[in-house]
């Protein structure tokens, strides 16, 4: 089979290697479409850890199944599906108390560290554990499915924030994650939503996706603006989706007293944490990891058209044309969200 392999820092070759055999638990899957991540292109050049390579990276993938294992009993080849891109144990009592994405021994797909390697989906083929697969619909295309997993990303994060009917939110950047998240609040019944970035076409974007307002985070007067549109006291809820200092500290700043911050972004590994604020404001700080049994709610959120996903798609291109696509993406220099690759049918 063909596979865009990460063959050395920042550097990607379409390679030929073995169709995998599918344990007795595993299915084989036909990859139809797959994502590239925010986290893959952050990753690739070696400074997160986390794409050591050799790797095949790739885990916001569709597609169909080619193969079950001995054991499987619930699927059948040509079942149409999409897959979470954590690999739980099952066993260990995070698993065992509904916390999957917290698992002591979690591995995630095209990942690979000093501890595990999980070949993933920029390939043909690519074999997952049978238990994180789920069905797909007949009206959700695998172009749309292959955003399941960043959909389940950002519900996860809404569901973190304990979002009440009517309660006014700020969203601290506008990239593919925070306009999901921006469309999960309003499903969610938020009223007033504020999304916040330095570029205006991903602001623009925003306000067609549900946010009622949009600040750019070098206006002087940004925080007067948040207060001004909340009623004077600052936001129910901020969702801090980038991850550097400037953002947490904006995102602390916009939040009421008594609200609840909720950081989703992890671009830098360390920040500056404004501490008094958080104390003498009494926030409620959370952190939103991966995801936790939001797949079947993204799926459907999908197909009701509850979240626009086909907006978010940048260019849909050959798994061939990947490298370019890459380098497109790390430079940085155009405007793109989401890029799908697709194997060759």
């Amino acid at each position: 089979m063909k596979a865009l392999e990460l063959i050395d820092a920042s550097t990607l070759d379409l390679v030929e290697k073995p169709i995998p055999e599918p344990g007795p638990n595993d299915l084989l899957i036909k990859v139809r479409a797959c994502g590239i991540c925010g986290s893959d292109i952050h990753g690739m050049d070696g400074s997160s850890g986390r794409r050591i390579p050799p790797i095949v990276m790739g885990h916001e993938a569709s597609g169909t199944v080619a193969k079950c294992g001995a054991e499987i009993t619930a699927w059948s080849e040509g079942d149409r599906v999409t897959f979470d891109s954590t690999i739980y144990c099952g066993e260990c009592s995070y698993c065992k108390s509904g916390h999957v994405n917290l698992c002591n021994d979690r591995e995630v797909l095209g990942v690979s560290t000093p501890d595990f390697r999980r070949q993933g989906a920029f390939a043909d083929y690519v074999l997952v554990p049978g238990r994180i697969c789920h069905l797909l619909p007949d009206e959700v295309s695998y172009e749309e499915a292959a955003f399941a997993e960043p959909v389940s990303v950002a519900l996860h994060a809404v569901n973190r924030a304990r979002i009440q009917p009517g309660d006014s939110a700020v969203v601290v950047g506008a990239g593919l994650i925070g306009l999901l998240v921006v469309q999960g609040l309003k499903r969610a019944g938020c009223k007033t939503i504020l999304a916040i970035d330095l570029a205006d076409e991903r602001l623009e974007l925003a306000l067609q996706l549900g946010a009622t307002s949009v600040l750019r985070s070098d206006h002087e007067d940004v925080l007067s603006e948040v207060r001004n549109l909340t009623g004077g006291k600052g936001a129910d809820v901020v969702m801090e989706v980038v991850g550097i200092n400037p953002t947490v500290k904006l995102a602390v700043n916009c939040a009421r007293k008594g609200g609840r911050v909720c950081l989703v972004g992890n671009l830098a590994p360390q920040v500056e944490f404004p501490l008094q604020a958080v104390v003498t404001r009494e926030l409620d700080v959370l952190g939103s990891c991966a995801i936790n049994g939001e797949y079947p709610d993204s799926i459907a959120a999908i197909a009701a058209g509850e979240i626009n996903v086909k907006a978010l798609t940048s260019q849909i291109v050959p798994l061939q044309d990947g490298a370019s696509w890459f380098a497109r993406l790390q430079a940085g220099k155009e405007p793109l969200l989401k890029v799908i690759l697709q194997p060759e049918p």
